[in-house]
């Protein structure tokens, strides 16, 4: 069993690093469209609102899919004032009592309240408002449930490597 569950929680993990790993490259698509939308409009007089809106887009779905992912590497923001003070084990319990307390409550709370928020906009294939802007909006608001089922995933991977004691790859490195 510890072996199948060791297996469980490595797939976990590879899946949040495949994730952020991939999401990565939005930045560099940001970067690039950004010195278009630049070129086009000072070289050229032209704009698009779907670069511009596809710039948002990409900056949104960074931080949004991000989010395990900069979890899982430890490289999120934390407030460590007595953190770092403790034991390792004290250290695993905070993070347990966290995950459980804040985490997990916020989690399921952010998936109820937007459930039918994103279900309407998938069932009416909401599209920009602006003229030339992008035709899929619900998909940018399918990120808002996305978030919070992700760092579920996460936290699902923390809890029973601290639990069982298995080690993870990202707090190896």
């Amino acid at each position: 069993m510890t072996r199948s569950l060791h297996a469980f929680v490595s797939r976990l993990e590879a899946f949040t690093a495949f994730i952020g790993k991939t999401c990565r490259w939005f930045s560099l698509a940001m970067v690039l469209i950004t010195f278009l939308i630049v070129v086009l409009r000072y070289a050229f007089g032209h704009t698009s609102v779907a670069m511009q809106e596809a710039v948002m887009y990409l900056h949104g779905a960074l931080f949004m899919l991000g989010a395990a992912y900069t979890w899982q590497q430890q490289s999120h923001v934390r407030v460590d004032i007595f953190y770092n003070r403790q034991s390792p084990a004290i250290q695993q319990r905070i993070d347990l009592l966290g995950t459980f307390f804040l985490l997990l409550p916020t989690c399921v709370f952010l998936i109820y309240i937007s459930w039918d928020y994103v279900l309407i906009a998938w069932q009416n294939a909401e599209k920009s408002h602006e003229t030339g802007g992008l035709a899929f909006v619900y998909l940018l608001k399918s990120l808002i449930i996305i978030l919070p089922v992700l760092l579920l995933v996460q936290a699902l991977s923390n809890v029973l490597a601290s639990v069982f004691g298995i080690p993870l790859a990202s707090k190896q490195s």
